[in-house]
């Protein structure tokens, strides 16, 4: 059994208890300086854009992980090549009593985006089954799809329904679960549905009314997502995302013995991992990076960056830039935007980004007396070999003047040497 349904009441409660505990979050501190108390026994929290773990209790133990086993089930169905909107027999499910359920009707014919709603808001057993049917072919032969895939990505998680109902040797870690997680935020389809408070189900008849079970999503406007879970030998499970600031966090928390530990849990988790990273602009794009000499000129030309660079980074770190690549001088004619260099950012020991760096203005060519007064001013032997160049080239073109001018014929016709009588 998995994700029994909660009364209202217990609903409202649990809200109610998340609501208080996110404003006391956003009074306190933005970064704390010690780690959240959780109490959950395994637990995990990772910043996406760097990949590092901010926080783990047990990450790598493979437990009983109840209905967030779903995140397989949905990987194997956006990964078979399903058109999300190709059409899928809804069969009748064998529910047991107190079992989550999207509410299907069976002999619709519902799109795997309805069924892909179904499964991942309200939890729905019958969605899974009916993916399974209808992507596997059969339960079983989804289920070998899901091992299969499993091994491929290097887990040892393992699977024995699509549902995540307890069963001997079905478990994975909460390693595994982000690892999955990260593979289906790739999918805006699949982003778009675990950030949504509800869902309407168009393709069943009549229409279906589906609801989030994760209350962090209902009540947190920047958590969004991902998957609960319950049963009762995996006790509550939450694996969470979130975005503030431009950083995003995913979080595990599996075994708790209530829905508020889990979402109490899950919530720190979230607020220390976002709390201790920023967006960092390493490189502005049109910031001045540096300046080249103009060849034969006292002068120079501005280099600036093409484009900008903004990396997530921990509050304590800092990136560095160098501009590699760049010429000894700078010749013209080159237009405005010609790349001279590199500017690389550097995080962590290592090249995260590389940027042109370009002329900020047209370079014009350089005129005969800048050439000149360049090559006088280089020293005074190299300036007596140019001035005695410059003088050799004027003395050839005056010699050559003076042979035309005397072969020139003298005015009133050719004269005639005299004869010897």
């Amino acid at each position: 059994m998995t994700e029994p349904r909660r009364r209202p009441l217990r609903a409202r409660a649990v809200a109610l208890l998340v609501t208080l505990l996110a404003l006391a979050g956003a009074l306190a501190p933005a970064a704390p300086a010690a780690e959240p108390q959780v109490s959950a026994p395994a637990a995990l929290a990772v910043e996406l854009s760097t990949g590092d773990v901010v926080f783990d209790r047990r990450a790598d133990q493979q437990r009983a992980i109840a209905s967030t086993t779903k995140l397989m089930t949905a990987l194997v169905t956006l990964e078979r090549g399903k058109d999300l909107d190709a059409r899928i027999a809804v069969p009748r499910y064998p529910a047991t009593p107190g079992e989550s359920l999207a509410n299907l009707h069976p002999g619709d014919r519902m799109t795997v985006r309805d069924l892909l709603g179904g499964l991942m808001l309200p939890s729905g057993n019958d969605a899974a089954y009916a993916l399974a049917r209808g992507v596997g072919g059969s339960v079983d032969a989804f289920v070998g799809l899901m091992n299969a895939r499993s091994r491929e990505l290097g887990l040892r998680a393992r699977f024995r329904n699509p549902i995540g109902l307890d069963a001997r040797g079905h478990h994975a870690s909460a390693a595994d679960l982000v690892k999955l997680t990260l593979l289906l935020r790739r999918y805006p389809v699949f982003r778009e549905i675990v950030d949504s408070r509800s869902l309407r189900l168009t393709s069943a008849s009549p229409a279906i009314t589906v609801e989030n079970r994760n209350t962090l999503v209902q009540t947190i406007p920047w958590v969004d997502g991902v998957k609960t879970g319950h049963t009762s030998q995996a006790g509550y499970a939450l694996v969470a995302s979130g975005r503030r600031h431009g950083v995003s966090v995913v979080t595990v928390v599996l075994g708790t013995d209530s829905e508020a530990a889990r979402d109490r849990d899950s919530l720190a988790l979230l607020r220390y991992a976002l709390g201790r990273y920023r967006r960092v602009t390493a490189v502005r794009r049109g910031a001045a990076v540096g300046r080249l000499p103009l060849r034969y000129r006292d002068a120079r030309v501005a280099l600036r960056a093409d484009a900008a660079v903004v990396r997530t980074a921990r509050r304590d770190e800092r990136l560095s830039t160098r501009l590699v690549g760049t010429p000894a001088d700078v010749e013209g004619p080159l237009p405005a935007g010609t790349r001279l260099g590199t500017i690389e950012v550097r995080q962590r020991g290592r090249v995260v980004a590389r940027v042109p760096a370009v002329t900020a203005t047209a370079v014009a060519k350089a005129t005969f007396w800048e050439r000149l007064d360049d090559e006088l001013a280089r020293g005074p032997v190299r300036a007596l070999v140019v001035v005695a160049v410059v003088l050799l080239a004027a003395l050839a073109v005056l010699l050559a003047r003076h042979r035309r001018g005397s072969g020139r014929p003298p005015r009133g016709g050719v004269r005639r040497a005299s004869r010897t009588p």
